[in-house]
This record gives C-alpha cells, sequence and structure tokens, in this order.
C-alpha cells in the first residue's frame, strides 16, 4: 500500500511537471506569434503620420533646391521652379510626401480628414504644374536631377495614383503621366548605360532605385521591367559576403547589403534566391539579429544624422520583403524591432527628420501588411 501511494504522489508530480512545462511552452509560442505579427496600420497611425506630409508639401521655406544655374535666370523660387514638389525642404520629399498621403487616403477611404488632403493633392497635382516640371527636367543643365532617388519615388507615386480606383485616383494619375513618362524613359536610358551599381547608404543607392521602380514597372512598364530585371542581374548576381556588419555609415538612411537582398528577393525565383541570398550574406537567415541591430539618432536637429531613424525603417521594410519571401520569423521578428525603435521618436519636432521620415514609416508599415 505504501508503494501505491508512492506511486500515486510520483504520477501527480509529473502530471503537474508536464502541465507546467506545457504551459510554459505555450507562453514562449504565443510571445513569438506577437513578435512576428505585422505592425497594424490603424487609423490612429494614419492619422498621425499624414500631419508630417500635410504640414509639409506646400511649405516652401526652408528648402534645398540641388539645381544647376545655367544663368541668372534660373535663380527662382522653389515654387515658381517646381510648382507640384516644391515643399517638405527638397523635391525628392514632396514627391513621397504626396505619396504619403495618397496612400493614406487609398488605406482609409473615410479618413476623416479627407477632403482636406484631397484639396492640396488637387491643388499640386495639376496638369500645368506637371508641364512646369517637366521644362525643368527637360533643361540641359538638369536633365539628371533627382536621379535616381527621386525618380524612383516619381514612379511609386504614380504607381499608386493609378492603384487607386476612384475618380481622384484617375484624374491625379493623368495630370502625373506626362512626367511619369519623361522618369521612365530616363530610367530606362540611365539603368542601360550605368556599368556599375552605386553601393551606398544614401540617395544614389542603385538597388534602392531600381526596387520601387521595378514595383512600379511589373503592373505598368513591360520594357522598363524587362531593364530592371536585366541589369540587376548583371550588377548583383555574382555578389558573396556583404559586409553587412560594417553597417551603418554614419549618415545612411539606406542599408546596401538589405536593399540588394530586398531587390534580388524580387528578381529572383525563390530556391534561387535562396541560393544567392546564402551566398551574399552567410549565415543571416539563420541569425539576423547577430549581424545587424538598431540604430540611434544622436542629433535629431542635424538633417544628415537624423537620416538614422530612416535606417531603422527602410531596414524594416527591407526585412519585412526578404522574410516574406523565405516565411522567416526571425526576419519579421527584427523588421517590428526597427520599426518600433524609431517610430516612437519621430514627433521631436524638428523639421530634419519631420520632412520625410512619414513616408519611410509607412512604406515600413505598408510592406509588413503583406504578411498578414
Amino acid at each position: 500500500m505504501k508503494y501505491f501511494y508512492l506511486l500515486l504522489i510520483g504520477l501527480s508530480l509529473g502530471c503537474t511537471k508536464n502541465t507546467k512545462s506545457s504551459g510554459k511552452a505555450s507562453v514562449k509560442k504565443d510571445t513569438i506569434a506577437i513578435q512576428v505579427a505585422p505592425i497594424p496600420l490603424d487609423g490612429k497611425k494614419a492619422n498621425y503620420l499624414y500631419t508630417f506630409a500635410y504640414n509639409c508639401v506646400d511649405q516652401e521655406y526652408p528648402n534645398k533646391l540641388n539645381q544647376v544655374l545655367g544663368d541668372g535666370s534660373y535663380l527662382k523660387t522653389p515654387q515658381a521652379l517646381h510648382p507640384a514638389f516644391y515643399g517638405c525642404f527638397d523635391w525628392h520629399s514632396s514627391v513621397h510626401g504626396h505619396w504619403t498621403l495618397v496612400n493614406i487616403l487609398k488605406s482609409f477611404p473615410e479618413f476623416k480628414h479627407r477632403e482636406d488632403v484631397l484639396k492640396k493633392l488637387k491643388t499640386s497635382i495639376t496638369e500645368s504644374n506637371i508641364l512646369k516640371e517637366i521644362e525643368y527636367f527637360d533643361d540641359q543643365y538638369n536633365k539628371t536631377f533627382e536621379r535616381t532617388y527621386g525618380w524612383a519615388w516619381l514612379l511609386k507615386l504614380s504607381e499608386s495614383l493609378k492603384d487607386w480606383n476612384t475618380t481622384e485616383g484617375t484624374t491625379l494619375a493623368k495630370n502625373l503621366e506626362p512626367l511619369t513618362q519623361l522618369i521612365e524613359e530616363k530610367c530606362i536610358e540611365f539603368f542601360n548605360k550605368l556599368n556599375y551599381p552605386i553601393r551606398v547608404g544614401e540617395h544614389p543607392n542603385t538597388a534602392f532605385g531600381m526596387s520601387f521602380v521595378l514595383d512600379y514597372a511589373k503592373k505598368y512598364s513591360p520594357k522598363l521591367k524587362q531593364v530592371i530585371i536585366k541589369q540587376a542581374k548583371l550588377f548583383y548576381l555574382k555578389d558573396k559576403g556583404c559586409p553587412i556588419t560594417w553597417e551603418p555609415g554614419g549618415f545612411d538612411f539606406l542599408s546596401p547589403c538589405l536593399q540588394e537582398a530586398s531587390l534580388m528577393a524580387k528578381v529572383l525565383p525563390k530556391t534561387d534566391y535562396i541560393t544567392w541570398l546564402d551566398q551574399f550574406l552567410p549565415g543571416f537567415r539563420d541569425q539576423p539579429s547577430n549581424y545587424i541591430s538598431t540604430v540611434e539618432v544622436v542629433d535629431k536637429t542635424d538633417g544628415k544624422m537624423a537620416h538614422l531613424d530612416g535606417l531603422n525603417f527602410s531596414r524594416a521594410w527591407c526585412l519585412n520583403q526578404i522574410g516574406q519571401t523565405l516565411n522567416n520569423k526571425k526576419m519579421l521578428t527584427l523588421a517590428n524591432t526597427h520599426f518600433n525603435a524609431s517610430y516612437s521618436k519621430m514627433d521631436s519636432g524638428e523639421y530634419a527628420g519631420a520632412h520625410w521620415l512619414a513616408s519611410f514609416a509607412l512604406y515600413a508599415l505598408q510592406t509588413g501588411q503583406q504578411n498578414m
């Protein structure tokens, strides 16, 4: 009888131990699920993000023109030179500020500030304003203006307008179309003659430009799509051992390694992509957090240092795109970590970041939703 009671006690303890173990496993599993789940793009975030773009798309000053002066007649105000995209400090930031407003309206058709946003969009993206923008790009001294960063964002804006199946979207896309066509032609010409990719963490990065342009081209320009895919393979297919642990540079808002990896995920079939990625970033698929971690801005008043908040967001969208391609939960978790590192710090009141970061945050959120 004594042994019978001992046996019962042993079984009871064993059951209790197993129950506790199961509970721990369940908690751990739930925690991982929470980390991997995409950060929602909800109305609260939309209402927060829209303010940055809304407030600056028609704020003319301060302004950085980045123009080449042919003579004294070139000395004009930003709005006179760029009647559509003169706000948000510089031309490309104005373009992706417009992209931000369009995409918020697309995602939230009943957005409470819809009419106010539409008013600004209709004021800037007019037929006459866009024709004036084309004049600038046709000028002999400014034919390479905004190559390729601004070009990529312009096609991203065009893509969003063409995808926006509303009367407003159709009208704005039509107004923008002459500039869209010009930028398409410039992209085809430039990428066809570029011998070597530009591997930096700022605006000229070739992989970033190609990635955004390819999103547009897959839907709306077969010729441009063919050029991008051909050149991406030519530039990047043989790359191995990208030094991602050397990143970031102090002024980076793009990751050279991740931008390339994200682009090639759009170019190669999955099996080929895995083979390529394991040579390009050895070990990264297994433990991405061993190679990169979130970055912090020390001085948000310094426009160059403020780039690092953008790096957290651009890393997030690259990790989302790569992680979704590979169904890699560790990458998706790391994407969330990077997004959260800068999202809570955007509202610093410093124009150095406020004029552009909302676009990066919104695009990072959008890429995450594709995993839902």
